[in-house]
């Protein structure tokens, strides 16, 4: 067995896309090195991060992806690596059909330009840009880990890789989630869960009962209930997220129950605090079943919302009655935090 190495240049909006891509096609290990995003980080003046003159500049702009596959005699196999997470109907159907079998080098190179290709019609993927190379069996696993490292999700968050647990400790006023990338679904690093992190910072109190819509790998979740919430439940309509965030929520020893489903199939009548970091046109779907789903005074945080799309969001909410209390932008993506309208 040898481990290949996939390179992908992109951009920040669409790396989010291609890292779950990834995940669906089966890659044992994803790391993202985004330059803007560690600008962002050295440039926040509550952040401890230091970087040396000029090292910010010398990674350029390009967002870049680095995937690790194992390569047998019968070539890659890809696809979800048990058969029970094959689910049609997931998040794999997004685009494209979950690859499944093995394929050589060549022909997994030219399914991953196809699969870029798609999600370029509907996010700007920049270069596009697929290379290779070939790591050491020893040394595939530290190789894809050292562009990951802990940082601040909000003012009271931070993320840390499990790898750093003994440098990066909990304390009452720093709460820490950690969670490996790799799995894709989300690992804090994109805008949309940073903003909605924020909100869940500034205004979670511990008597919300909150449901994380869309969950992903629970992160949300975990930080709201890492908060104080009074009860949390995820949902997802994705199997493979689901279980997921419950190996998440073990790994941070919270109690978040998880469950495959909808925001038509949450287990209560009403929550104080729903969160759905999904994307436009979803949030416009389930926007008219949102105000049933709160109870008075509840809030509804998302985001997920690109910039070009935002009015789809924010008319369907605006429709239904919810009422926008704050805005947030970073880059081309927005989020929101409404309350249901008396």
């Amino acid at each position: 067995m040898k481990w290949v190495e996939i390179e992908i240049i992109t951009t920040e909006d669409a790396s989010d896309a291609i890292c779950e891509m990834l995940s669906q096609l089966g890659a044992d290990g994803i790391a993202v090195c985004d330059p803007l995003e560690i600008k962002r980080i050295i440039d926040d003046p509550e952040s401890l991060a230091y970087a040396d003159d000029g090292f910010v500049d010398s990674l350029g702009s390009d967002v870049k992806i680095h995937a690790y596959f194992a390569e047998f005699d019968d070539g890659i196999r890809l696809g979800a690596k048990e058969e029970e997470y094959s689910n049609p109907d997931g998040v794999g159907t997004i685009y494209g059909n979950i690859a499944t079998g093995s394929k050589t080098l060549e022909e997994t190179i030219g399914l991953l330009e196809e699969r870029l290709a798609a999600i370029g019609e509907f996010l700007p993927v920049g270069d596009g840009k697929v290379s290779y190379k070939y790591v050491k069996d020893e040394d595939w696993e530290n190789e894809w880990k050292k562009d990951y490292h802990a940082f601040s999700v909000s003012p009271r968050v931070t993320i840390a890789p499990s790898w750093e647990r003994e440098s990066v400790t909990e304390t009452e006023e720093q709460k820490v989630v950690y969670l490996d990338p790799g799995s894709a679904f989300g690992t804090g690093t994109h805008e949309t869960t940073s903003m909605c992190a924020e909100f869940i910072d500034a205004h979670l109190s511990s008597e919300d009962t909150v449901l994380d819509v869309g969950c992903g790998s629970g992160i949300l979740s975990i930080i709201a209930s890492k908060l104080g919430a009074k009860s949390v439940e995820a949902c997802d309509i994705d199997r493979l997220a689901v279980d997921v965030a419950i190996d998440n929520c073990k790994e941070n020893g919270v109690d978040v129950d998880c469950y495959t489903g909808e925001l038509k199939d949450a287990k209560k009548e009403g929550y104080s605090l729903i969160i759905a970091n999904i994307v436009a046109e979803i949030i416009a779907d389930i926007a008219p079943l949102v105000p049933d789903k709160l109870l008075p005074g509840g809030r509804f945080i998302t985001s997920g919302i690109i910039d070009h799309k935002k009015e789809i969001a924010l008319s369907a909410c605006e429709a239904a009655g919810l009422q926008l209390l704050e805005e947030k932008q970073k880059g081309d993506w927005h989020a929101y935090y409404f309350t249901k309208a008396l």
